[in-house]
């Protein structure tokens, strides 16, 4: 069976420090925007006069974009170039940005929000299959990859405390142009500080597998979205599920025949990459969950403003900041599968505190100490599940392996949402802030069943993964 053929080796590059700022800058944007509008939705929920549904739709069709064409993005940038390919991705991410923000009304802002995830979707992998060619392999890739991992987790987080502070200050509409001027700034510097790669020699493109696994995993994403609207036994939830799991077998027989599988079958023969990306599913799920359960809290019980909540954020992303900055070197010394461990654990008891919060509540006694432990797990087990999932990838699968671990983390995030929404309404009986708790308090015991699954996928991961 002929493959694609492999990408020259990494050489250290002249600017790679000035370019791993570039990149982290476009990863950094990326994940703000998937979260940046949870804080907003009530805004624009009053601007545009949308119902429940569609205003879920703001915050999903995100996930949809990015989620359902990572792997195909991942794919098409190893064959084309990853630098082109990163070009393209930023001229659609601010023209997608824009018109986001211009929208006068809610299809018009599902529809472009849709745009600004399939540029989120060519923007990431290229942007990590960068990073691996722009640092030869060793201990400052070893750095690199931590410090791009930790700035995708710390824009996860920081998305409560900008997302807050645009809306309150300037209006939501600033959510999306702010992304104006950095896309211009990373069109400008790419010629200069990045170099082409992309395998070399005869190569070939599986429209079937891209065919098959990019509509499995769109209807995946969408069957989960509609959980909370239409239920997990609903018709259209069951019949997209059913579609995509016949789709997905099909793209199986598909890739063992190809010539040029979209997957090669040895990627599932790597187990770190395996089992970090199970352990990327469950980091998505609880930090987008968590998320959005902690911010309707925050609104609708404790009264608080988008600005005020954003600003009380802060200490949740500084934590993330931290811990995923010193992740790296943990992960040298004692494997990230004794650093993933400790990651799920950290939130696990995250969790459990915010299991306690009460309708009568405060910022300290209520959020404070939930918020700086979960953001200590979030910046831990990112960087830890990264740095498993790419743990034997070969240079020619760098943009294949980064959008598996991306989609792994969207999928997640995407059913994450839909548990602890659809548990949130389950235990909520009656209105007024004790009702509207006890949901939230059950969505965060659901936040740490989740983790504690966690905790046994992290000590399954193979080896102890050092450096």
């Amino acid at each position: 069976m002929t493959r694609t053929p492999p990408l020259p080796a990494a050489r250290p590059a002249r600017h790679r420090w000035p370019a791993l700022a570039l990149l982290c800058a476009a990863f950094f944007m990326v994940a703000l925007d998937g979260q940046i509008v949870i804080l907003a939705l009530p805004s624009i929920q009053t601007d545009l006069g949308l119902d429940a549904s569609a205003l879920q739709w703001v915050l999903s069709a995100y996930l949809l974009g990015f989620g359902g064409l990572l792997l195909l993005a991942g794919r098409v940038a190893d064959l084309l170039g990853h630098r082109r390919l990163f070009l393209a991705g930023v001229v659609l991410f601010l023209l997608s940005s824009l018109a986001c923000g211009l929208a006068g009304n809610g299809g018009a802002l599902i529809a472009a929000r849709v745009v600004q995830g399939v540029s989120a979707a060519v923007l990431s992998p290229t942007a990590l299959a960068l990073v691996t060619t722009t640092f030869a392999e060793g201990p400052e890739r070893n750095r690199a990859l931590a410090i791009w991992t930790g700035t995708g987790a710390f824009g996860a987080t920081a998305a409560l405390l900008v997302g807050g502070v645009l809306t309150d200050v300037l209006g939501w509409q600033w959510i999306f142009f702010i992304n104006v001027p950095v896309a211009v700034a990373m069109l400008a510097l790419p010629p200069v500080l990045l170099r082409e790669s992309r395998a070399t020699g005869p190569g070939g493109f599986d429209v079937g597998g891209a065919v098959t696994s990019t509509t499995a995993f769109v209807l995946i994403i969408f069957a989960v979205v509609e959980v909370p609207t239409s239920g997990w036994t609903g018709p259209r939830t069951i019949i997209a599920l059913a579609a995509a799991v016949l789709l997905l077998a099909l793209f199986v027989l598909i890739e063992r025949r190809a010539k040029a599988p979209l997957v090669p079958p040895r990627l599932f023969a790597n187990g770190p990459l395996v089992g970090g990306n199970l352990l990327m599913v469950l980091v998505g799920m609880l930090l987008l969950g968590f998320n959005v359960i902690v911010s309707l809290y925050a609104q609708q019980v404790l009264h608080f403003t988008p600005v005020i909540f954003g600003l009380g954020t802060l200490a949740y992303a500084l934590m993330d900041l931290l811990s995923a900055n010193l992740t790296g070197s943990f992960i040298a010394r004692i494997g990230h599968r004794a650093v993933a461990v400790g990651g799920m654990a950290l939130f696990a008891v995250g969790s459990l505190l915010m299991t306690g919060v009460s309708a009568d509540g405060s910022y300290f006694g209520d959020l404070f100490w939930g918020l700086l432990v979960f953001g200590t797990a979030v910046g831990t087990t990112f960087v830890a599940a990264t740095v498993a999932a790419l743990t034997g990838v070969r240079e020619e699968d760098a943009g294949l392996a980064s959008g598996i671990s991306n989609m792994a983390f969207w999928i997640g995030g995407a059913l994450g949402t839909a548990v602890v929404s659809s548990v949130a309404v389950a235990f909520t009986h009656g209105p007024g802030p004790a009702a509207l708790t006890t949901g939230f308090q059950a969505a965060f015991w659901a936040c740490f069943a989740c983790a504690a699954l966690g905790v046994l996928v992290a000590l399954a991961l193979p080896g102890r993964g050092r450096g």
